[in-house]
């Protein structure tokens, strides 16, 4: 942030203390985009008991700092226009902040696909050869957590877009923007405050979570310091690791050589190449252990094999069956040629003792490098070692340690990145989150509502809240299987019973092999239709997709109607076939259905289900095969039509 502060010369700079230093909150700055049509709350910190004096587009307001020094106007809401000055001063000092505009303000806020930027994204060189057209600016919040509320935000600036800065704008956002500065010809200001991984009881404080049934026990036992914090990490690590004994599986080194999968037990589960972070061992830091069985044939054990095992760089020992093969540290692949009769007929163990990546060093502990960097290979034939089939373990006898990020405690994000920014003004939010949430997808019908409502309160005003659900990642399993991100999905279409809420259904814009699909122009564009209908009031009649409303079932056939048709059904099939949806009876054994339109409803059979109780469509986590859509081109919501009981149910946040 460029500010200007001149000193009258009747002060010396040496009588006052750096508290004593007239400021602004750092979310003002040079280039802002303050909200139009709503009052304009600007504070900042001075000495106590000091009088402000805060001028904007020829409105000049007057303001007492408080004991603690805090001081805050609130304009008078504004037309849109600029550029302007913000002035601030006391007897003492001035602070000037220029080309500020009045126009449309949006939060962006959520995880990764919130936080992708647009150097990423698909339509990044094309977005440049436009970026002159439209005034679009964007303020980075940076991140931090606190287990307090904090008062204020470290410190970032407002950007404009232009060729130069437009790789760092959030791509959702950025997109949203676009869609708005075509119909509204007004400035665009984006908040951009969100965190890759995070999950969403982070961003809810812990007053919310004090007044819900669901979180009540958490929030009266939140912790006080990170030490108390770093313990119930701990604790909840030693509970998931703890044997039938209530006993950590025991890692001394002639134990775990004994050739015995026995020694394993208790340990957790992993599927390389990854963070141990994301697969149960969250924010440790410290030394470890991965072990994999492997079946070696007999004509193999003769020959020479090469082993790889990704792109590591911390000291390392590799065990092959109980024997000490290789051991080193260094930034290079772990490429191993390994001699003739290595390896054994039939069962193998093969363990590492890894220390911490030392670079990045945020990595911690896991497997880095691409899936095709795991392997074992005889005779130039491959056997993939990346996904399931690894067991990992922290070494608690040498030195460790936990980070703190954003998923150490609940409210944390909120209390670093959401508190210090209220109440300035803004029009409404975007969100996108829930990948992180997915295993407690159930327990989301609770904590997604609990956020929008808790913060309208601390705004004091029912914002607009616009989210996209989930894309489609992963793998392709059925109903009799369950799915975790089709119920967490489910959870977010429940959240549109809260009034001035908005989906983006993007299950078309997904890729099953990237949580983070490069196509957020089009996600940019769903969020923006909503709010162009819905908050602008623009004569848009379709802005949404077809959504289930009811069914009827008649034998041996399910009757399905739905909302928001609009003109009418389009099948993206060239063959005309209708893809996605699953019938069952009542032993709620599913079968994949056939489906055909019926004037504007939809019909589903199987021929293995006579008396059908329950139809679902899109119920997977990577439904890239549901094709439904309305003629204006938006893609039916994933949906099930009975309340049976799912997968995550039973998981809850701790």
């Amino acid at each position: 942030m460029k500010t200007v502060i001149s000193f009258c010369l009747i002060c010396s700079c040496a009588l006052f203390s750096a508290n004593a230093q007239l400021s602004i909150t750092k979310l003002f700055g040079d280039h802002m985009v303050l909200q139009r049509n709503k009052p304009i709350p600007v504070w900042g910190w001075a000495a106590k008991n000091e009088n402000i004096e805060v001028s904007l587009n020829k409105v000049a307001l007057h303001a007492k700092s408080d004991a603690n020094g805090k001081w805050m106007v609130r304009f008078p809401a504004m037309k849109e226009g600029g550029p302007y000055e913000l002035q601030v001063s006391n007897t003492q000092q001035r602070i000037q902040l220029k080309d500020i505009m009045l126009g449309e303000v949006w939060l962006c806020s959520g995880q990764s696909n919130m936080e992708f930027a647009m150097r990423d994204a698909l339509h990044y060189a094309s977005s440049i050869n436009t970026v002159n057209q439209y005034d679009i600016r964007q303020f980075l919040v940076p991140n931090e957590v606190s287990l307090q509320p904090k008062e204020s935000i470290s410190g970032a600036n407002w950007m404009k877009a232009d060729a130069e800065s437009l790789g760092y704008f959030t791509a959702v956002g950025y997109s949203f923007a676009k869609e708005l500065a075509s119909q509204l010809h007004v400035t665009i200001g984006l908040i951009k405050d969100s965190w890759g991984g995070s999950q969403i009881e982070g961003w809810i404080s812990r007053d919310a979570m004090m007044g819900s049934d669901e979180f009540r026990d958490y929030a009266v036992a939140f912790p006080e310091n990170w030490i108390q914090a770093d313990s119930m990490l701990l604790k909840n690590l030693q509970k998931k690791l703890s044997t039938k004994n209530n006993r950590i599986p025991n890692t001394a080194l002639p134990f775990l050589l004994n050739n015995d999968t026995t020694a394993f037990e208790g340990w957790l589960s992993y599927a390389p190449p990854s963070q141990w972070d994301w697969q149960g061992i969250w924010a440790f830091r410290g030394a470890g252990f991965m072990e994999r069985t492997l079946t070696v044939a007999l004509t193999e054990v003769s020959k020479s094999s090469l082993l790889s095992l990704g792109d590591n760089d911390g000291a390392f020992q590799l065990y092959i069956n109980g024997k000490l093969i290789k051991e080193g540290r260094g930034k290079n692949s772990r490429l191993f040629q390994l001699p003739a009769n290595t390896w054994k007929e039939g069962r193998n163990i093969l363990l590492i003792h890894q220390e911490k990546q030392e670079e990045p060093a945020w990595f911690g502990n896991g497997f880095i490098g691409e899936p095709g960097t795991l392997f074992l290979k005889f005779d130039g034939v491959a056997q993939s070692l990346a996904g399931n089939g690894w067991k990992m373990m922290p070494d608690f006898s040498m030195p460790w340690n936990y980070i703190h990020a954003q998923n150490n405690a609940g409210a944390i994000i909120y209390n670093a990145m959401i508190h210090p920014i209220i109440p300035f003004a803004i029009q409404g939010v975007l969100w996108y989150q829930g990948e992180s949430n997915a295993e407690r997808a159930y327990q989301y019908r609770k904590s997604f509502p609990l956020l929008i409502e808790s913060w309208r309160k601390a705004w004091q005003e029912e914002l607009p809240f616009y989210f996209v659900q989930l894309s489609s990642y992963g793998k392709f399993p059925n109903s009799n299987q369950g799915s975790e991100w089709a119920e967490l999905r489910e959870a977010q279409t429940r959240a549109l019973k809260l009034a001035n809420t908005g989906m983006a259904v993007t299950i078309d814009l997904g890729n099953p092999d990237n949580v983070h699909p490069r196509n957020k122009e089009d996600v940019g564009k769903r969020l923006a239709a909503n709010a162009l209908a819905k908050t602008y009031h623009l004569p848009i009649k379709i802005y949404e997709g077809p959504s289930f409303e009811s069914v009827e079932f008649k034998n041996p056939s399910a009757i399905l109607s739905f909302d928001n048709i609009g003109k009418g059904w389009l099948v993206k099939d060239q063959y005309g076939y209708i893809k996605g949806f699953e019938i069952a009876g009542a032993d709620k054994k599913f079968f994949f259905a056939q489906a055909r339109i019926e004037n504007d409803k939809i019909v589903v059979w199987n021929s293995n289900v006579k008396d059908p109780q329950a139809v679902r469509y899109g119920w997977t986590d990577s439904p890239i095969d549901a094709n439904l859509y309305n003629l204006d081109g938006f893609p039916a919501s994933p949906f099930r039509t009975d309340s049976w009981k799912g997968i995550t149910e039973d998981v809850r946040f701790k």
